[in-house]
């Protein structure tokens, strides 16, 4: 091999190259590991040999670097000088994102009761109807266990249908005073439209402890309304009928918009129905061991899209989960 001729071509190849791309094509020619050089130093047998190509590599490297440096300089001076910023121009952004309404009013819900002292429990959405019918006092008859109100995995394993078989396991874990507050997703078979679906969210309170009475109850949700609507509501409960609960009670809340005069969100009555409660009913007390000759408790059930709903006047709870940020960005 002619190392003089491969030295001169390397250079002139390497002062030849006017782009980034071209000169790393020259370093790849004539230094890269199938290149001639590389070939023939792996072939050295004598010193001599060894110590001309080394030397003809060492100024190919330079010239190549020096070059390369050269031509990353002249772009850099080239894209100056075109491309140009006008820095005066306004620029856009990225809308800072935020959580979803059904997750800030869980969130408020949970700080309300943290607040006073209770303990946030999850539960698990897949359960046993030990748990979701059993333990719950419904009977055998009881509509909720038809599959035509509820989604069934087989016999024994259904979508749980509320919130409070987290109460009964949590109860079946320790000895009173229970105060804890269970939110989540729940199944029904229910058809969808404004005020209707298969799937929604839940609050559910349970306070069991000695002494407990209606007066707790109320007081209780009062508060809970109050945080959740404004100060100057008003609440009042109306008898109805749960299996769990004996007596029970249905919370109402007094319109906000009209302050009870009657308008279309109250349906001209005053008054904005938000959900269930009532006192544990003995039989759910025995269930998991406790004696209701020497402990009560209250318990209560509210759906987190009808507070949503009432709260923010949202015509259609679909609206919540048709991802429309023109909606979801309100909130």
């Amino acid at each position: 091999m002619d190392a003089e001729a491969l030295e001169r071509e390397g250079l002139a190849a390497a002062a030849a190259a006017t782009t980034s791309e071209e000169i790393e094509s020259v370093r790849v020619e004539y230094l890269g590991r199938k290149s001639v050089l590389k070939q023939a130093l792996r072939e050295v047998r004598d010193r001599e040999t060894g110590m001309t190509l080394n030397a003809v590599r060492v100024r190919l490297e330079e010239a190549i670097d020096a070059r390369e440096a050269e031509l990353a300089r002249a772009e850099l001076d080239e894209r100056l000088t075109t491309e140009r910023v006008d820095v005066t121009l306004p620029v856009g952004g990225y809308e800072r994102g935020r959580l979803h309404l059904i997750t800030q009013i869980r969130r408020e819900v949970e700080d309300v009761f943290l607040g006073l002292g209770y303990t946030v429990v999850d539960g698990r959405e897949v359960e046993l109807t030990h748990y979701n019918f059993d333990g719950l006092n419904f009977p055998p008859a009881h509509p909720a266990r038809s599959s035509l109100a509820s989604l069934f995995v087989d016999d024994e394993v259904v979508l749980r249908t509320e919130t409070s078989p987290s109460q009964i396991r949590a109860m079946e874990g320790q000895q009173p005073p229970v105060y804890i507050c269970t939110l989540g997703r729940v199944y029904r078979r229910d058809t969808p439209d404004a005020t209707h679906s298969p799937i929604f969210h839940q609050v559910e309170g349970l306070a069991v402890d000695e002494g407990i009475t209606l007066a707790d109850l109320k007081g209780t949700l009062r508060h809970l309304l109050r945080q959740l609507f404004g100060e100057d509501v008003d609440a009042r409960f109306v008898t109805d009928f749960f299996p769990f609960t004996e007596p029970s009670l249905g919370a109402y809340v007094s319109c906000f918009v009209c302050k009870g005069a009657g308008c279309r969100l109250c349906k001209y009555e005053g008054w904005i129905e938000i959900g269930g409660s009532g006192m544990v009913d003995p039989n759910v007390l025995r269930f998991v061991g406790y004696d209701p000759d020497r402990v009560s408790g209250f318990a209560f059930g509210w759906g987190l899209e009808r507070i949503a709903i009432v709260r923010h006047g949202v015509p259609d709870i679909r609206m919540l989960w048709e991802d429309d940020l023109r909606v979801l960005g309100q909130f």
